[in-house]
């Protein structure tokens, strides 16, 4: 039945790549991808998959199952789709939502004799408020017994962590005044802003070395002339897990609420973006993973351990939930990292088109093991349970 999953995502190759091309070319930003949701979807349904679109009332979000009406396992493969702003798909989104749904339709090709349900999620705006964060508060993937999806790189890697993050926002409110003829009557609110950034990179020497602080002063005040009444700070805070980044967390926002009382700006504090769990793999799928890609031709030294460089992912969220997996294929032979230029022109590529069907083959075959093989189902579910 492998041959079975393998043949059918050949068979349809060129309509997986004319997909991802349309993706890619059409770039959309988070919770406006509107193409992309229908192009995948609409693949989806012409193979027998039920559809329901506004999943967790977001409106490019989706939900896709084929279900074999026998018993069996819920194998589920997260589809991503929004692109960057000012740089489309740098990330590799449109070969991501297109290798999810092809993994889906060929594994359903075996259901019939396998038992059991395929989904394909459609999550959008992974790259800022990610709808897999909502989705997993709603318990959306509670039932699935696994999830995987698979992410473009320079060179196949192992999934492994990811780091745990929160996006926090400072607004200063003070009080304008001529900066020269009479600076004293004002309350500089960027004055503030620049404490909170000095404050923070004095905390930088006394937090683990796997903290990453990084922001930036969207408003900063609108002429030197003018003492600015209103200021404000973004800052992704993040670290290896969840409860570091609690505890680092409440240490900048101390920062902050120090530099609004030395400079007596008021201070409110909210979160811009959702927070992102860290990514929890699980070893036994992974392995498996791991093992479909060399049966697939890629050589066991060509596929590395991950090397802790991936930032956050709300696929974290996903795993804290479920037994999951984020591996990362090769699309490029140079050191092409993600967000660039580069790395998008690679996602378009023949070889980024190639990676989409070696990665979708992977995925679906890791998962016809799991409908096959109680045994190793259980061993996931065990690592898991721990």
């Amino acid at each position: 039945m492998k041959e079975t999953i393998i043949s059918t995502i050949d068979e349809l190759q060129q309509t997986f790549y004319d997909i991802s091309q349309y993706i890619g070319n059409n770039p959309e930003l988070g919770h406006e991808e509107v193409k992309a949701c229908t192009a995948l979807t609409n693949k989806l349904a012409k193979h027998n998959f039920e559809v329901e679109i506004g999943t967790c009332d977001l409106a490019t979000a989706f939900t896709a199952v084929y279900d074999s009406h026998k018993p069996g396992p819920s194998i589920g493969f997260m589809a991503e789709y929004d692109a960057l702003p000012g740089l489309g798909h740098a990330c590799g989104h449109n070969l991501i939502g297109t290798m999810a749904i092809a993994a889906a339709i060929g594994l359903s090709k075996v259901l019939s004799e396998t038992g059991g349900k395929v989904y394909v999620y459609g999550t959008p705006a992974e790259e800022t408020t990610g709808g897999k964060v909502t989705m997993a508060e709603a318990g959306v993937f509670n039932h699935l017994d696994a999830a995987m999806m698979v992410h473009p790189y320079y060179c196949h890697q192992k999934s492994g962590r990811s780091l745990a993050m929160d996006a926090i926002q400072f607004e200063f409110f003070g009080k304008s005044a001529h900066a020269a003829a009479a600076p004293h009557e004002g309350i500089n609110a960027l004055d503030a802003v620049i404490q909170t950034f000095n404050g923070i990179n004095a905390l930088r020497q006394h937090v683990k070395p796997d903290v990453r602080i990084h922001g930036v002063i969207p408003e900063g005040g609108k002429a030197a002339n003018i003492v600015p009444d209103y200021a404000t700070a973004q800052f992704y805070v993040r670290a290896s897990n969840r409860k570091y980044v609690n505890a680092v967390t409440e240490r900048v926002k101390a920062c902050a609420q120090g530099a609004a009382l030395s400079t007596g700006a008021r201070l409110e504090i909210s979160n811009y973006e959702f927070s992102y769990d860290d990514m929890v793999t699980n070893e036994v799928l992974s392995t498996v993973y791991t093992q479909n890609l060399q049966l697939l031709g890629v050589p066991a030294e060509e596929i590395f351990e991950d090397q802790g460089d991936h930032g956050s992912l709300d696929m974290g969220n996903v795993s804290q939930v479920v037994p999951s997996i984020h591996p990362y294929i090769k699309i490029c032979n140079e050191y092409f990292v993600c967000h660039t230029h580069e790395f998008r022109e690679a996602a378009l590529s023949p070889q980024g088109q190639e990676a989409l069907i070696l990665g979708a083959k992977t995925m679906a075959l890791t998962g016809y093991d799991l409908l096959t093989k109680e045994e190793l189902l259980q061993k996931v579910k065990d690592e898991f349970s721990k």
